[in-house]
C-alpha cells in the first residue's frame, strides 16, 4: 500500500509524471520564486560555494543557484525518485550540476564536502526528518551552514464563501495525508537537535490573489484527495473549487501560507 503522500513514494505513485509537472508549476510561480530566492540569498549562498540540496526533485532550485554560485562554484542535487533524477538530469542538462539517485538519510557523499548542505519543502515529506538533517550536517564542512525550508499547512488561509466546507477540506486533508502538518515551525527545533549552532529562522508568506496556474493546481488536488478519503463527495468538491473560480473572476481570490526557513552552522 502506497503512503497517502504522493510525494513520500513518487516512483510508486499513480502518476509521477503529473508530480514532476506539478513542482515544474510551482518552480514557475512568481511568488515562490521570491520565497525560494530571498530564502538561498539569507542563507547566505555566496559565489564559488559547494552546495549540495537534498532531495532536489526536478532540479528547480539547483537552476536557481546557478547564477548565485557563479562558475567557481559546484552544484550537486540527489532525490530518492529515479523519475525525479531523470526530470532534473534533463531539465538541468548543460549547467554543470549534477544529480545523483540517493536516501536523503545516507547520503552518498563523504564528510565535510559541502559548505552548504540545503533542503527545500523535502521534510514535510519525508518519515524521520531529523536523520536527514543529521546527514545534511555530517557532510557540510566545519563552519558551513545547513539550511532547510518547509511549508506549513496549519497557517493555510484561503478566502471562499463557504468558510466552514474550506476548513472541512483543508484541515481534513491535511489530517490525512501528513504526519507533521505543521512542518515549517518545527525547524528550529531539528536543527538543535542536530546539534547545529548559531540557529537563525525566516518567515516568508506565499500570496496569491489572482489564481495562478499553481494555486489551481493546489486547490485541485486538495478537492481530489477530499473526495479520496471521504470527507466531501465530488459534487461538493467541485462547488468548493468553482468558488474560488468565481471569486478570481470578481478580484477577491486569496490564498496564503507560511513557509519558514532555519539556518543552522556546523560546528
Amino acid at each position: 500500500m502506497t503512503h497517502p503522500d504522493p510525494f513520500r513514494e513518487i516512483d510508486r505513485s499513480a502518476d509521477p509524471a503529473a508530480l514532476v509537472k506539478a513542482l515544474e508549476e510551482r518552480g514557475r510561480d512568481a511568488a515562490q520564486h521570491r520565497l525560494r530566492l530571498g530564502f538561498l540569498r539569507a542563507i547566505p549562498i555566496s559565489r564559488g560555494d559547494t552546495v549540495l540540496e537534498v532531495g532536489c526533485g526536478t532540479g528547480v532550485v539547483l537552476r536557481d543557484l546557478v547564477p548565485l554560485v557563479g562558475r567557481g562554484g559546484r552544484l550537486a542535487g540527489v532525490d530518492p525518485s529515479r523519475a525525479m533524477v531523470t526530470a532534473a538530469r534533463r531539465l538541468c542538462r548543460g549547467t554543470g550540476i549534477n544529480v545523483r539517485h540517493g536516501d536523503g538519510t545516507k547520503l552518498p557523499f563523504t564528510d565535510g564536502g559541502f559548505d552548504v548542505a540545503l533542503a527545500v519543502t523535502v521534510l514535510l515529506h519525508v518519515a524521520d526528518p531529523l536523520a536527514v538533517v543529521r546527514e545534511m550536517a555530517r557532510v557540510t564542512r566545519g563552519g558551513g551552514r545547513v539550511a532547510v525550508q518547509d511549508q506549513d499547512f496549519g497557517t493555510a488561509a484561503a478566502a471562499h464563501p463557504d468558510r466552514v466546507l474550506t476548513d472541512r477540506i483543508l484541515d481534513g486533508v491535511v489530517r490525512h495525508i501528513y504526519e507533521e502538518p505543521y512542518s515549517g515551525r518545527r525547524l528550529p527545533t531539528l536543527l538543535h537537535e542536530a546539534r547545529l549552532t548559531r540557529v537563525r529562522l525566516r518567515t516568508g508568506v506565499f500570496q496569491d490573489t489572482t489564481l495562478t496556474p499553481y494555486s489551481q493546481i493546489f486547490l485541485e488536488r486538495r478537492a481530489a484527495n477530499a473526495v479520496r478519503f471521504g470527507i466531501v463527495d465530488a459534487d461538493t468538491a467541485q462547488r468548493w473549487l468553482d468558488g474560488f473560480t468565481a471569486m478570481a473572476r470578481a478580484g477577491t481570490f486569496v490564498l496564503t501560507m507560511n513557509y519558514y526557513g532555519a539556518v543552522g552552522i556546523k560546528s
